[in-house]
């Protein structure tokens, strides 16, 4: 499970058809709706929150936009409800390292994106982040 901190639109659509499958998988697991993945690491962040349900919604919600803004069909009723929304602290090294991360998949699943994002300079956040300096977070698996 790879629930991102950077902006969905750097995804390409094997990674964010992937990501909404496992963003409503966190769904389920922070609703109790299955048995499965409840320690997994990615839903530390989540679940520090005062409402971990709601964060998670409001995560799915900016997956599903950017679905949106490219024509893709996501079903937004699978979303649990629409909350108001409270961000959550990324730190600037884990953003590195997520991105990173991703190039390094981009490479070969889709070298043309690879090539477009690689020289970016400033790593836009998922909405749901607010990014401050700090390193790779402690529940990253490196």
């Amino acid at each position: 499970m790879r629930l991102w901190s950077i902006h969905p639109k750097y995804l390409d659509a094997k990674g964010l058809v992937a990501l909404w499958r496992e963003g409503l998988l966190a769904q389920n697991v922070l609703h109790n709706k299955t048995k499965g993945y409840k320690n997994h690491p990615q839903l530390i962040r989540f679940k520090n929150t005062q409402d971990p349900q709601s964060a998670i919604e409001c995560y799915l919600h900016s997956v599903v936009d950017e679905a949106d803004k490219r024509g893709y069909k996501f079903n937004r009723d699978k979303i649990l409800s629409n909350k108001q929304c409270h961000t959550i602290h990324v730190n600037s090294k884990q953003l590195s390292y997520e991105f990173t991360h991703l190039l390094n998949k981009l490479k070969t699943r889709d070298p043309e994106r690879y090539q477009k994002l690689e020289a970016l300079k400033e790593i836009e956040t998922h909405p749901l982040f607010e990014k401050i300096e700090g390193p790779v977070e402690d529940w990253e698996i490196i």
